[in-house]
């Protein structure tokens, strides 16, 4: 048998419940999944840590787990040598004491990570596969240039959030090569953070459409009352939001403008001619979902994530990204998130421009969506060993 894969995890904070926690601490301890607790393939050989807050967990998993944490992103990776000493990297840059700028953006150190971890691979004349959290920068210059030095240097670069492995409650995913012809995410929350999750939201389900994706046009954002005046305006299609709203079950009674005081809009006009939407509803819901016209039939689908430990659609999130670190094959392309990386910025750039709309020719992304996923969940609710208390007794 060969030696197994190690595993180098970048971190900006390892607290509990933090992106670090409910991805790295699975890689340690085990993946809850609705068929069982599944053992990790690889092995975590290294850490950096770049902030520790009181609250960090990082040190005692480390040390309970027999992982060095190195005071560099290149000692990390090079196991305190002078060459690149994994096969693989976690680069986990979400939570943590950083700035925010003035369009309401976290301005987390992704791109200076990924940096870092390229130059030891071009130092040592050697790649191994990267996972990046989230979307791969704020700003699409950063965006961009993150992907285009993983592409030069040959590196498996997978990237993005755990929405599309999430529970879907009806199940619905689209054959390849389907013919969408409308498509709308639901969404809550602020619009950096969980504006990019519903993103992708809708961002995994049209890339599925007739002849791939075809790159993003323009993009724009309203909010508050004129997204209501919009909607009577037959700007956006109301009857995909409410098709996308009736699954989700924690929600109140009455019209979603009864409860959504200040609701957010992102309209995204796709090369092809498809146009796809964005809703964010606070106050109306805390569960995301999608609607989309395919025939000229309405399908809607929650996109369930678990309210709790152990946060198990990382668990399937996670064991997509273990299959990549073992084959050094991604199993789904991290051009959706490069697209819906630079389709974020470019509405939160709209917002701030007072609500214009904004044409986005550099955003000519194209792809084809995989055929099949190795991992993800089959039922509507979590299941099985995701009910289980977490962390697992050692």
């Amino acid at each position: 048998m060969s030696e197994r894969k190690k595993i180098a995890a970048i971190i900006t904070e390892y607290r509990p419940h933090s992106h670090a926690d409910v991805i790295v601490t699975k890689f340690l301890k085990g993946f809850p999944t609705d068929e069982g607790l599944i053992p990790p393939r690889v092995d975590i050989a290294s850490m950096y840590i770049d902030q520790l807050p009181e609250n960090d967990i990082g040190r005692d998993l480390a040390a309970e787990h027999n992982v060095p944490i190195y005071p560099s992103i290149v000692k990390a990776l090079t196991r305190g040598e002078n060459e690149l000493a994994v096969d693989g990297v976690l680069l986990i840059g979400e939570h943590g004491d950083y700035a925010w700028n003035e369009k309401e953006q976290h301005l987390y150190p992704r791109k200076y990570f990924m940096e870092q971890i390229c130059g030891v691979f071009a130092k040592s004349e050697r790649v191994v596969p990267v996972y990046n959290d989230k979307h791969l920068s704020y700003n699409w210059h950063d965006a961009k240039w993150m992907y285009d030095r993983a592409k030069e240097l040959g590196v498996p670069f997978m990237a993005g959030s755990s929405l599309p492995l999430g529970w879907r409650n009806p199940s619905l995913e689209y054959e390849l090569e389907s013919p969408v012809e409308e498509a709308l995410a639901i969404g809550f929350s602020g619009l950096d953070i969980y504006g990019f999750h519903t993103l992708e939201t809708l961002q995994c389900m049209v890339e599925r459409r007739t002849g791939g994706e075809t790159g993003v046009a323009a993009v724009s954002c309203l909010e508050g009352d004129a997204v209501w005046q919009a909607a009577r305006d037959e700007i956006w299609p109301r009857e995909l939001a409410e098709a996308a709203c009736a699954p989700i079950e924690n929600k109140p009674e009455g019209r979603m403008e009864d409860h959504c005081q200040h609701p957010s809009l992102f309209i995204v006009e796709y090369n092809d001619g498809l146009k796809g939407y964005v809703l964010m509803l606070n106050g109306y819901v805390t569960d995301l979902a999608y609607a989309g016209m395919v025939s000229g039939q309405i399908q809607g689908t929650e996109f369930y994530l678990q309210n709790g430990s152990p946060h198990a659609h990382f668990s399937y999130l996670s064991l997509n990204v273990e299959e990549m670190f073992v084959t050094s094959i991604p199993t789904y392309p991290v051009e959706r998130t490069l697209l819906t990386s630079g389709v974020l910025e470019a509405a939160l750039d709209s917002r701030y421009q007072n609500y214009v709309r904004l044409e986005t020719p550099y955003l000519d992304v194209t792809y084809h969506s995989y055929a099949s996923l190795c991992w993800r969940p089959t039922g509507q609710r979590p299941t099985g060993a995701t009910l289980d208390p977490w962390p697992p007794a050692n």
